[in-house]
């Protein structure tokens, strides 16, 4: 039998797996999923399952409504609000969810993270905003992303974690891993005295140099 997206689930295995290797996540916390850009299906990490085990069989596939497409195990439980934001944000294929530990603490103390690094001005853009504190199982936390996400790749969530999106996997990913690595110098920075935020002049010239002028372009 023909399995349903299974480039897209053999991509999620290494994407999933990945969280765990740049040390994002712990047991079977956070979850990635993609969407597919010509079916409009999601593929998503199963819930519950550590992530050595997880196989392109696991990953289960729902419609943007939730129901179920294919795949014999319960998707993550934070599904719905993956799909809460494929519904309002065209612009996004992969969603990634992390309690990451540097950033997770700034979200505990319901604190953006500052744009106190030329990398936050890189990949960010500005603050990375920190959103309200909502309950796991229906699509309100999907809600709170979109509502506090603003024009940025990455957002906390008050009391909870992380969600980074992009137009790919690959993109989410990175915004996940980046995300993590500015928390971490921004707290250490914070334990050192007040460090001083690039002006949103100067971070918007980062920004933009990164985005079409930093790296290859064949």
């Amino acid at each position: 039998m023909k399995m349903l997206l299974k480039e897209i689930r053999e991509e999620l295995v290494h994407l999933n797996q990945a969280l765990e290797t740049f040390g994002l996540v712990v047991w079977t916390s956070g979850n990635v999923s993609i969407r597919d850009t010509e079916t409009g299906l999601v593929a998503i990490k199963p819930s519950g399952l550590m992530f050595p085990d997880l196989t392109p069989e696991s990953m289960v596939v729902v419609d943007l409504d939730g129901k179920l497409v294919e795949g014999k195990l319960k998707p993550s439980s934070d599904t719905a609000s993956h799909l809460c934001i494929y519904r309002h944000r065209e612009d996004v294929n992969s969603v990634v969810h992390t309690h990451s530990n540097y950033a997770t603490a700034f979200a505990a103390n319901n604190m953006p993270i500052p744009p106190i690094l030329t990398a936050i001005g890189d990949e960010f853009g500005g603050p990375i905003p920190c959103g309200d504190f909502a309950l796991i199982g229906g699509d309100q936390i999907g809600k709170v992303v979109i509502e506090a996400i603003g024009d940025s790749p990455a957002v906390l969530l008050k009391n909870h974690g992380v969600f980074t999106v992009g137009k790919t996997g690959r993109a989410a990913l990175k915004a996940a891993v980046m995300v993590e690595d500015v928390a971490k110098t921004a707290w250490i920075a914070l334990q050192l005295g007040r460090p001083d935020e690039i002006s949103p002049e100067d971070i918007k010239k980062l920004n933009d140099r990164y985005r079409n002028a930093y790296g290859q372009h064949l």
